[in-house]
């Protein structure tokens, strides 16, 4: 994330109070570690109570965030209002579709978020669900995906092992995408209900998601570079969705 002034960003102890009492949807909040102030951990308690991603970090990079006078604490304001994932699914139910879920494993760079939501919406994938932590859903992001971001729910969850769970209970199959994997993509039945997996560019997808896989496969590549961009990479796994169903 960009350690910078912008728009979004909220500074201060009541003016983060009024906003978590608001309609305002924060994206994140990070609170300096070194503050006992009751007033920050009663913030942080009632973010948390609202799946909003809490940080406590130095007060040193909150002075990268902002110079103003930010009491220990500063938060930045999402460009997306996030659905939730029980509804979106309930909804796909009752109109009788095949849900495809695009599940992201900490996956931070913005850019890469943009790139992916405007993917999943030119092949018809019907939700992206992200951990806290991941991305902030700033404008950058927004950009990135030439505004797809607005138009599909975006969901934020507190756990993604547990949501993986929830999937699985309502029929979707769990497929993790990674050059981990033995078999490939072509290899893999992707139609009916479907949730597919994408980790980080530096650490994959995390052991705990892994092991929750109904099926894992690759992208098979030729070049000397071991991997893709996770956005290229979802791309090329949501055309090989798109071909089987059409099938």
């Amino acid at each position: 994330m960009s350690e910078q002034l912008d728009d979004q960003l909220i500074y201060g102890i009541r003016p983060i109070e009024e906003a978590l009492e608001s309609e305002v949807v924060l994206d994140r909040i990070f609170i300096s570690q070194e503050s006992r102030n009751p007033a920050l951990m009663a913030i942080a308690a009632k973010a948390r109570k609202k799946g909003i991603f809490v940080k406590f970090v130095p007060m040193e990079r909150m002075q990268r965030f902002t110079r103003a006078n930010h009491q220990g604490v500063v938060s930045w304001a999402s460009s997306v209002d996030y659905a939730d994932l029980s509804e979106v699914m309930a909804g796909l139910a009752e109109s009788g579709v095949d849900p495809l879920v695009i599940v992201l494993d900490r996956v931070t760079d913005v850019r890469n978020v943009g790139a992916i939501a405007r993917s999943c919406e030119s092949f018809g994938a019907h939700t992206i669900v992200l951990s806290e932590g991941s991305a902030p859903m700033n404008a950058d992001a927004v950009k990135s995906s030439a505004g797809a971001l607005l138009n599909m729910p975006i969901c934020r969850v507190r756990s993604l092992p547990i949501t993986l769970t929830s999937l699985e209970m309502s029929g979707c199959k769990i497929v993790g995408i990674s050059e981990k994997a033995t078999g490939t993509l072509a290899d893999c039945d992707l139609r009916g209900p479907l949730a597919l997996i994408m980790g980080s560019e530096e650490n994959g997808i995390s052991p705990a998601l892994w092991k929750a896989c109904n099926a894992t496969a690759k992208i098979p590549t030729s070049g000397e570079t071991a991997s893709l961009n996770v956005s290229v990479a979802l791309g090329i796994a949501l055309y090989e969705v798109s071909m089987q169903r059409r099938a």
